[in-house]
């Protein structure tokens, strides 16, 4: 469909091309044959060249930016598709998971301890679950504008060791450094907030591991708030960064991608942060790894 489409668009518009081109020949021709000393009709076929080749440039344009919104649909579609496989595949898993450990606890007698570790099990998958739906619902009300940032005073501080310790809880083998003053007071919106910590976070165990020295850290800077997430996992390419916040994109190739994912994480925390009026910028760590670091205004 997407090659046909584009022989299609191609074809027209060099047909399109071709038969101005064979217009124009023609109409200078017969004025030459008609009388070249005619300053009335020089004048008259220079000013239909002219309006032609003036028609030629706005066609020109015109199909530059129909071409253009063709690569961008076709994208938006390729990662629409990518993102409805990788949504049955999330959802599955942990329904899965939870499934075998509930029919597991079913079936057998187990020691007290082997059972309390398939009961936290189940609540990790069950959390990786409401997270990965909390995302997708998160993009529908940012796609519909149905959501705005609501600012009240937040003890950053306090919110960030809390979103640490869950993870904590999730990834027993999880060391995350919280590197912050303590008690900073901010104006901002705590759900917003939470957000971004939470997927910046869930970003870096992703793409980096959880054995990849991930650090969130926060400072206050003249008029602004800034706090970030790094870690020293492998980074991400410089093709790449150009995509990172886009909706839908995933880092790497569909065919050979290992890590799960929807591709609404960075997307969401792009928005949330420029709903609190705020940026958000990603570049590589001195020594390896990445950063990515939210600016707001106090």
């Amino acid at each position: 469909m997407k090659k046909k489409t584009y022989l299609l668009l191609y074809v027209l518009s060099a047909y399109v091309f071709l038969q101005f081109i064979w217009w124009g020949y023609h109409l200078i021709q017969l004025s030459h044959e008609l009388n070249p000393e005619t300053e009335s009709v020089n004048r008259r076929v220079w000013m239909i060249v002219g309006e032609g080749s003036v028609f030629l440039l706005i066609l020109t344009l015109g199909l530059w930016q129909i071409n253009r919104t063709i690569r961008r649909e076709f994208a938006l579609s390729s990662r629409q598709t990518n993102f409805l496989l990788s949504v049955t595949h999330e959802l599955k898993t942990p329904l899965a998971a939870n499934k075998l450990t509930l029919q597991t606890l079913q079936k057998h007698s187990l020691e007290e301890n082997k059972k309390n570790d398939l009961i936290l099990k189940a609540l990790d998958e069950s959390i990786r679950l409401e997270n990965f739906i909390d995302n997708i619902l998160n993009a529908s009300r940012l796609e519909n504008k149905s959501i705005q940032a609501v600012k009240s005073e937040v003890n950053f501080t306090e919110m960030a060791f809390d979103i640490c310790d869950l993870f904590h809880k999730r990834y027993s083998d999880l060391a995350i450094t919280v590197n912050c003053e303590q008690n900073i007071l901010i104006l901002g919106d705590r759900f917003m907030l939470e957000s971004v910590i939470s997927n910046l976070i869930e970003n870096a165990i992703k793409y980096a591991g959880i054995n990849a020295n991930i650090c969130l850290y926060a400072h206050k800077q003249d008029s602004t708030f800034v706090f970030g997430v790094s870690d020293e996992g492998p980074g991400i390419s410089k093709e790449e960064t150009k995509n990172i916040f886009k909706k839908f994109h995933r880092i790497g190739k569909e065919e050979t991608r290992q890590t799960s994912g929807s591709g609404l994480g960075l997307f969401i925390v792009k928005e949330f942060v420029s709903l609190q009026k705020g940026h958000i910028v990603y570049r590589k760590n001195q020594l390896k790894g990445s950063i990515f670091e939210v600016t707001l205004p106090l």
